[in-house]
């Protein structure tokens, strides 16, 4: 018994993650209603466009899924999802701006761009295709034992992710409690172009070298290996009750042990004198561990006509990040199937231990440094509306809009920097095309 489905990003993905999921997590969900337990037999088909945009020339994207489950006369159900994301524009570096051009080698060491005065420090160069395919089974052993396992695979150009995940779960009371125990366990692999950055290694500038050769040289010296993994193994525990005919409600608790490469290779860290003028440039870099603690409470009510879906999450890590999100869902139903579902969601994290949004000369250098914004104080708000409406008499189609605002926070920094502005805010707009038949 499942209420909300979180979905796991990876790779580059993890760079506008958090607001996807703010959409995605209710592209092919049924709308809330007081029958949450009927099952309908047969092949039961959604599918479901997205597309994400920010402002400012930074990321577009489009995600195109479709997921079919196949229920079984003895409940038993089989699904299958295939997800494929494009993703294009220009990503923040964690390099702070200037109030002079500044030129960057690009990742792969091929080639340089430039950013102009004031702005932020953009790779203009991003871009990438995901492939994600998830099967899973579920079973009823008894009237009272229930199991199910998945699998997960997703490709990207230098992001390999691996997934298998399975739990049990026990009903009582009528099948209005339900427990479950699952576990999961990740292996990905990352191979990017230009190789694996050494930790706070100096990023190479071609004109600071007499020829190529030499900036060449100079460039693989800051390069270790071509590929490196990460091992995430979580286990959770989840409640879910039945209050009366209009309640149901849920928590769960998972933990997450992460292990390997978790720096991203494609980000910066500068170098600042006094005066706030950057000197140069660093590669970032992460610690190899992470735990993360998740505890997250829903409840859906029914309220004669509208139904009331809110949720809350609190997740606290080792690397010094607590986030606390509250989302909240009305849908209103009217007559012959159509519905409206306005959405708000508030998202609130603390900076990670290791977060430095610049580094000053002559400071000794720590183990572990980033500047992006993403692992920095922050607070984003989401709003939107969904639209439902029936496609012939068992079809169903509906459309969302969402807005998107990130808010990052941190040091101002000293000299030139006070004039800059080095946390600038993200808007995005978030439109959605869905159909169930």
């Amino acid at each position: 018994m499942q209420l909300s489905h979180n979905p796991t990003a990876s790779g580059a993905f993890y760079n506008i993650s958090a607001a996807l999921a703010v959409a995605s997590a209710a592209l092919i969900a049924t709308p809330a209603q007081a029958d949450w337990f009927e099952d309908d037999a047969g092949w039961q088909l959604d599918t479901a466009l997205l597309y994400y945009g920010e402002d400012g020339a930074r990321i577009t994207a489009v995600e195109g899924k479709i997921q079919a489950v196949r229920t079984n006369a003895d409940d038993g159900a089989l699904s299958m999802a295939l997800t494929l994301d494009a993703l294009t524009g220009a990503s923040a570096t964690g390099a702070v701006a200037q109030q002079q051009a500044q030129t960057f080698t690009r990742p792969s060491g091929r080639g340089e761009y430039t950013t102009a005065a004031g702005d932020t420090p953009l790779d203009d160069s991003f871009q990438d295709t995901r492939l994600q395919l998830n099967l899973g089974w579920r079973q009823p052993i008894n009237a009272r034992w229930e199991y199910d396992i998945a699998s997960h695979l997703s490709k990207e150009y230098d992001y390999l992710s691996l997934g298998l995940s399975g739990g049990a779960t026990y009903y009582w009371n009528k099948k209005n409690s339900a427990l479950r125990v699952g576990a999961s366990l990740f292996y990905d692999t990352i191979e990017p172009e230009g190789a694996i950055p050494l930790p706070l290694a100096q990023m190479p500038i071609r004109a600071d070298y007499p020829s190529e050769q030499a900036f060449v040289e100079a460039f693989n010296a800051t390069r270790g290996n071509s590929s490196d993994n990460k091992r995430t193994a979580e286990i959770s525990l989840g409640l879910t009750q039945v209050i009366n005919r209009a309640t149901v409600m849920q928590f769960n608790y998972s933990y997450a042990q992460v292990d390997g490469y978790q720096t991203d290779p494609f980000k910066l860290v500068s170098v600042i004198d006094q005066t706030g003028t950057a000197l140069r440039q660093l590669y970032e870099s992460r610690p190899d561990q992470r735990s993360k603690h998740a505890l997250f409470w829903q409840t859906k009510i029914h309220l004669g006509g509208p139904v009331l879906d809110t949720s809350y999450r609190l997740m606290t890590d080792d690397w010094g990040i607590d986030s606390h999100t509250l989302d909240l869902r009305f849908d209103y139903r009217f007559d012959k199937g159509h519905y409206l579902e306005p959405h708000l969601r508030y998202y609130r994290q603390s900076a990670a231990d290791f977060y430095r949004p610049f580094l000053l000369e002559g400071a000794s250098r720590p183990q572990y440094a980033t500047a992006d914004y993403r692992l920095a104080e922050m607070t984003t708000y989401t709003v939107g509306l969904k639209y439902g409406f029936p496609v012939g008499r068992s079809q169903q189609a509906s459309l969302r809009l969402e807005y998107y605002v990130q808010t990052p926070e941190g040091d101002t920094g000293p000299g030139q920097l006070q004039s800059l502005d080095l946390y600038p805010q993200i808007k995005a707009l978030m439109a959605q095309i869905s159909y169930r038949f």
